[in-house]
């Protein structure tokens, strides 16, 4: 509305200038032209100013009715807003009304349930007070008819349960105490083992040949027999010979095969502390010996298992774990030798972040193949790579077995440190029987045969006799020669000397030119 009168304001000054400057104009015109023609001037004038005064009044009217009309456009649209917003409050009014009344309603049904359970909580304490009291009456009743107090009654219960649990108490010790006694004699035996296993040396001489000692002279004939039954039917079972020569008190066992050299022995002593000795009973014996030494063999495989941490064998693997406590390679005892290598495997894999569960399962399974290699004919990498995966061991440790020997290359980390592992345990001094004085001698001869060739200036045995290293003459030997040479020195090693796995030659040609500055 202001806008449109701001308008109608200044179209109404517009016309008063232009009112006024045409005055000026007809002043000017009559003033200076000359008076002849001042008539015609004012006359115009006139005629001007009154079309000026007639248009600015129909413009005056114009823009009042554009005025009025838009006035009338607003008050429309200002009734219809109103309107809208006349109906959204009603629309809100009857909403919060309603709202008020659910909310009244939901009051009177909550004060309702509060009544109703005040009700009931009175009624259940009157409940109460009723059964407490019943309880009483029937309290009474019980110690007239019994002749007890409630505190005697509850001695007199409490007693009885006394009773029975102590019987439930002994019937439990007497059934652990049988347990135990049942356990004893194997527990006894496991904790001897282990404290002989602490105090005796790590490893064992090879032998073919046991002993077993008499309480007497006279007991040679009774193990002889009439005609010799007795001892023919002892070798016949265990495949083992037995020698009763001068040597007082004892008999030699002598036989390649340490299980069956160890069954013979155990028969032979059960017979000897039993007295009777014929045919029948030397039967007997020998299948409990067996059977004795079948046991053995699988504690020793789990024993073995549980040591390393190596879990989840296969039980004839186990088995075959155990066998190798009986087998012995150059001195040394193969099963202590497997445990030592699979811990040695598992220490150097967590130092370099290998997987140290693949490295401890196949160092202790390296030499698996040892445990029958006397039985099946093959190498015992071969032997023991086939049993492996007969009994599904993963691919990782075949490969590791399998290449323990150099049969294969090995193409992982875990193989190289069972090969190193393997080297440590069984090339270290002392680790197989071999003196000290037997030690250097064989270290000496290595370096003998090197430098019996012509070309060499020095050589090292090292790596306790597992390599020698070989300089050569760079002005002598070229680089095709040096071949040659460790092929020589090879051969003339494997026809001179005896020792145990492997021989590495290192042949070094070294040249160097030094010049001084002056």
């Amino acid at each position: 509305m202001q806008k449109i009168f701001e308008n109608l304001f200044l179209n109404i000054i517009i016309l008063i200038i232009v009112a006024l400057v045409a005055l000026l104009i007809g002043y000017y015109i009559r003033k200076y032209i000359a008076e002849g023609k001042i008539d015609s001037a004012e006359e115009s004038a006139n005629k001007i100013v009154e079309e000026a005064l007639k248009e600015a009044e129909t413009i005056k009217k114009e823009k009042l009715l554009e005025a009025k009309e838009e006035i009338h456009n607003l008050r429309n649209e200002a009734e219809k807003e109103n309107r809208e917003r006349r109906n959204e409050l009603q629309q809100l009014e009857k909403r919060v009304l309603q709202r008020e009344e659910n909310l009244e309603r939901k009051i009177a049904i909550v004060e309702k349930k509060e009544e109703s359970l005040r009700n009931y909580e009175k009624k259940i304490q009157q409940k109460q007070i009723e059964i407490e009291e019943l309880f009483q009456k029937q309290m009474e009743e019980l110690e007239k008819l019994s002749g007890l107090t409630h505190e005697e009654a509850r001695q007199l219960l409490l007693n009885d349960v006394e009773k029975e649990t102590r019987r439930e108490s002994a019937i439990l010790i007497k059934n652990i105490e049988a347990q135990a006694k049942e356990e004893a004699e194997k527990k006894a035996k496991e904790i001897i083992t282990y404290a002989i296993q602490k105090c005796a040396a790590d490893h064992v001489a090879e032998t073919t040949v046991s002993v077993v000692n008499l309480p007497n002279d006279e007991m040679k004939g009774r193990i002889i027999g009439r005609e010799g039954r007795n001892i023919r039917t002892l070798e016949t079972l265990t495949g083992v010979d037995l020698i009763i020569d001068d040597t007082p008190e004892a008999v030699i066992l002598s036989g390649f095969d340490p299980i069956r050299r160890e069954v013979a022995r155990i028969a032979l002593e059960k017979l000897i502390l039993d007295g009777r000795i014929h045919p029948g009973r030397i039967e007997e014996m020998v299948e409990k010996a067996k059977r004795e030494v079948d046991n053995n063999i699988r504690e020793e495989g789990e024993e073995a298992s549980f040591d390393t941490g190596v879990h989840g064998l296969h039980l004839e693997i186990i088995k075959l774990l155990g066998r190798l406590k009986f087998r012995t390679s150059y001195g040394q005892n193969v099963l202590k030798h497997s445990i030592e290598v699979s811990h040695l495997a598992g220490i150097m894999a967590n130092e370099i972040g290998a997987d140290v569960k693949i490295a401890k399962r196949a160092g202790l399974l390296h030499d698996i193949g040892k445990a029958v290699d006397h039985e099946i004919e093959g190498p015992h990498v071969i032997i023991g790579v086939d049993l492996l995966r007969k009994y599904k061991e993963s691919p990782q440790v075949l490969h590791a077995v399998e290449a323990h020997h150099n049969d294969i290359e090995p193409e992982s980390i875990e193989a190289v440190l069972v090969q190193a592992a393997d080297a440590i345990s069984a090339a270290r001094p002392g680790a197989r029987r071999e003196t000290l004085e037997s030690y250097i001698k064989r270290l000496e001869k290595l370096e003998e045969i090197a430098n019996s060739f012509d070309g060499i200036e020095k050589s090292y045995a090292i790596q306790a006799g597992r390599e020698i290293r070989i300089m050569v003459k760079p002005d002598e030997v070229d680089d095709l020669e040096m071949v040659h040479i460790a092929k020589d020195i090879a051969k003339k090693i494997e026809e001179d000397l005896e020792y145990p796995g492997q021989i590495k030659i290192n042949v070094i040609r070294e040249t160097r030119s030094i010049e001084y500055a002056k």
